[in-house]
């Protein structure tokens, strides 16, 4: 079994910032690419930043220059840092993480159960 848990979420005025964690845990031999993705109400989930195994970065135009995705391998814990925050943020923010299985060898993607991110004054 593997997990995935977010935390961090919250209210923040424009313009503030937030740090969201996300760390997987259970059965993981190998992970690959950890992302994060947002849904915001009425919209379908999108993909915000996401970084592979070799740190190589991917982002979203709508966050790009203002969010920053980090890793951290030896917790297997991955990062958002989100500055200048903007009301158009505001999302249930999703951790996904490509994983293979220590035992048994299964390669699987997993995701969190989200947590929301509210910009407002």
């Amino acid at each position: 079994q593997v997990q995935v848990v977010e935390s961090g979420g919250g209210l923040v005025q424009p313009g503030g910032s937030l740090r969201l964690s996300c760390a997987a845990s259970g059965n993981i031999g190998i992970i690959y690419t950890m992302g994060w993705y947002r849904q915001a109400p009425g919209k379908q989930r999108e993909l915000v930043a996401e970084i592979t195994s070799g740190r190589y970065t991917n982002y979203a135009d709508s966050v790009r220059g203002r969010f920053t995705i980090s890793r951290d391998n030896a917790k297997n814990t991955v990062y958002l840092q989100m500055n200048s925050l903007k009301p158009e943020d505001t999302a249930v923010y999703y951790c996904n993480a490509d994983i293979r299985a220590y035992s048994g060898h299964t390669r699987g993607t997993y995701w969190g159960q989200g947590t929301q991110v509210t910009v407002s004054s």
